[in-house]
């Protein structure tokens, strides 16, 4: 890794340390309906408390473009927070000046301080330099824990590297690591699974994968406009029919690169997408005119899983089919399950992630089986698109 961790720090005790974290939680009712990211950050403010630095939690909530919003403040998630940490957490009602100068004045070692949304100020979007110094007058250190916001050069994620010493905390850390694993640096071969509604979402994701893995796995709606393209009739299925140059000319740029594309040979159908739905497994040339495919067909999940047991890497992103009512869900569980097994023979490195994959995973019981889940949904998909993350970049530039 070419980048400074926790691991790096000496002495912190007394020091201000800025932690940029994602608490852009699920909120109902004034109250955090998933914790998850809380928990994802927890062990970094721990392991800089336990240190006897003073932890300064920085953070965006929701969109309020640049005007302070009062259902967008952060002093909602604290107790939440605190109920993560079973710590006090303090809360500070602005990000910079006074009200911020004045709450870190109080700290003492080791406690835990929330500043304000800093999206309502409109220099954070912005990467202001004013507002990126008015940020770094709060701390002695720079630590980046949100991999999350890293696809975003914002003054909170990438302007403070500039002006303080800049480390990664240990989920970005974990992430950064499970990413190099993934496509960095693989063991080969490797196998992508790639699913989800449409192609037009994933082309970029679609270009770059099939110059970096072995076999690239297409399933869910988006396998259909590649079926289409090759003059398959998906009958009523959700496809684009006008990207059908686009899927012909991936596949071309897999041909020549050595990557094995993986279509659906068969297919669960029905004429209509709900719960208990009338549903039959058919040849994928033979689609009913009046039906959809819904799910990928047992032969598929034969030959998905066959490619998963001769990979050393799995990247995932995207379920094979709509596995969120069954039986469409099948396919999707039993590659999962599949891949699961492997990862727990120590046989296979599986990384995985976007919000639909995640959802999936959970669905099949085996998120905490995979190597990494990642819940960064933007920033993890434009990684698997080869795009700078401008958070992250900083923090190599930074060694």
């Amino acid at each position: 890794m070419t980048f400074k961790t926790l691991d790096d720090l000496n002495d912190i005790a007394g020091k201000r340390v800025l932690v940029r974290v994602d608490l852009n939680v699920p909120v109902k009712d004034g109250q955090v309906t998933d914790t998850t990211r809380i928990e994802r950050v927890a062990p970094t403010i721990r392991e800089l408390s336990e240190q006897g630095a003073k932890v300064i939690l920085l953070a965006h909530f929701g969109r309020p473009k640049g005007e302070p919003v009062p259902e967008m403040s952060l002093k909602a998630i604290a107790p939440a927070v605190e109920e993560i940490l079973d710590q006090r957490v303090y809360f500070a009602a602005d990000c910079i000046g006074e009200k911020a100068a004045n709450a870190i004045a109080d700290m003492n070692d080791g406690d835990v301080l929330l500043l304000e949304n800093t999206r309502f100020h409109k220099g954070e979007e912005k990467n202001d330099p004013a507002f990126v110094e008015a940020l770094a007058a709060n701390g002695d250190i720079y630590v980046n824990d949100a991999f999350s916001a890293a696809h975003r050069a914002h003054a909170s994620t990438e302007g403070l590297a500039h002006l303080l010493p800049a480390y990664a905390g240990r989920t970005m850390q974990a992430e950064l690591e499970a990413l190099e694993k993934g496509l960095g640096n693989p063991k080969r071969p490797v196998v992508a699974i790639v699913g989800g509604a449409k192609v037009s979402t994933k082309i970029d994701l679609l270009q770059n994968l099939v110059e970096k893995v072995d076999a690239l796995v297409i399933g869910g709606g988006m396998a259909n406009t590649f079926l289409a393209a090759q003059g398959i009739d998906v009958g009523k299925s959700l496809c684009e029919h006008d990207l059908a140059e686009t899927a012909k000319s991936i596949m071309s740029a897999a041909s020549a690169a050595g990557c094995t594309i993986v279509l659906p040979d068969d297919g669960v159908v029905a004429r209509e997408f709900k719960a208990g739905a009338d549903s039959e497994v058919v040849d994928i040339k033979a689609i009913p005119a009046d039906q959809m495919v819904l799910d990928v067909g047992p032969n598929s999940v034969a030959a998905v899983n066959d490619w998963i047991s001769r990979a050393e890497t799995l990247v995932w992103n995207g379920p094979l089919g709509a596995f969120e009512i069954a039986p469409f869900d099948r396919a999707t569980v039993a590659a999962a399950k599949h891949a699961a097994t492997r990862t727990r023979q120590g046989s296979l490195v599986s990384v995985a992630g976007g919000g639909d994959t995640v959802a999936a995973l959970n669905h099949a019981e085996v998120a905490d089986d995979f190597t990494y889940v990642s819940t960064a949904g933007g920033a993890f998909l434009e990684w698997m698109e080869g795009k700078p993350l401008p958070g992250v970049d900083i923090l190599h530039q930074q060694k």
